[in-house]
């Protein structure tokens, strides 16, 4: 049996609202990775657009996954429920994505270092010559149209459901339209003959990229660690704690810790939490009594 209370209605028809855009999303992003792959060649900025969008299906798998087994209900191997596996899930795609965006920096700086020249073919579709270039254009200019609209979607939802996993992603894809200017910009500056502009364009791609898992990758830290919690995209801490407080007259410490989109909440001082040797000996034995650091005890009605 689930103990958790239920999901106000509204809440969860905007879990249920949010898990459609991350099919569609799924969708998209396939068909997407489809065409960069197909008119890449060797042009470094196609590549590393084409890797963020393939690492950008990781997120909407984890969210889709977290949504699935958050609810679980308590069990002997998980005593406390998986409440936590939406923060695994953050912290795996932002690790995901920082160690991603710094290998297409890496990798940028290495081929300006070493003045590698990109080359871009031609191509006959229908009897009539065409440069790659313009069809690496075409594919740029689609893999920013559903992710943008699909970004703006999920942004407004987000902060409903106080979803991580889904702001970061909504985050990702309504800001996809500069990977996709930057491969442009690249490709166009091949034309021109300047090219170093593949490379840096790339390096820009790796920057963003690197950016954006970096702050995500500071928060699931944060969280991972029984911080305080915290506002969506940023590091800053949510007055949770402050509003708890002026709900409680004589509270003199209140303790506030995210798992998930859910908040686990301690009212009372710490040394009510500090578990008595004695009674901790009585619980788990005395070879693992120093390792219970907190006791709490249901009263009894």
């Amino acid at each position: 049996m689930n103990r958790y209370p239920p999901l106000p209605q509204e809440i969860a028809d905007k879990i249920a609202k949010a898990r459609r855009l991350e099919w569609w999303t799924l969708f998209w992003l396939v068909t997407i990775i489809f065409v960069m792959f197909m008119v890449m060649g060797s042009s470094q900025a196609m590549q590393a657009a084409w890797i963020e969008d393939t690492l950008s299906l990781l997120p909407p798998i984890l969210f889709l996954i977290a949504a699935r087994l958050e609810r679980m209900p308590p069990s002997p191997k998980y005593p406390f429920g998986l409440h936590r596996i939406g923060t695994l899930a953050f912290a795996l795609s932002a690790a995901a994505l920082t160690l991603m965006g710094g290998y297409l920096v890496y990798d940028a700086v290495v081929t300006l270092v070493r003045q590698e020249h990109p080359t871009i073919g031609s191509i006959e579709l229908f009897g009539t010559e065409i440069w790659m270039g313009w069809l690496m254009v075409a594919a740029l200019v689609y893999s920013i149209i559903p992710p943008v609209i699909l970004g703006r979607k999920k942004l407004a939802i987000a902060p409903n459901i106080q979803d991580k996993v889904l702001h970061a992603d909504a985050d990702m894809n309504a800001a996809d339209w500069k990977t996709g200017v930057a491969g442009i910009l690249g490709i166009i500056g091949i034309s021109m003959g300047f090219w170093w502009a593949d490379a840096v364009a790339a390096g820009l791609i790796g920057l963003d990229v690197l950016k954006d898992g970096g702050r995500n990758l500071r928060i699931s830290v944060a969280e991972l660690l029984d911080g305080a919690p915290r506002k969506l995209g940023s590091a800053e801490r949510q007055d949770l704690a402050d509003r708890v407080q002026k709900g409680v007259d004589g509270a003199p410490v209140v303790k506030l810790r995210e798992a998930g989109r859910y908040l686990h909440v301690v009212i009372g001082d710490d040394d009510e939490l500090l578990p008595d040797a004695t009674r901790a000996k009585e619980l788990v034995g005395e070879d693992d009594a120093w390792r219970v650091v907190t006791l709490s005890v249901k009263p009894e009605k």
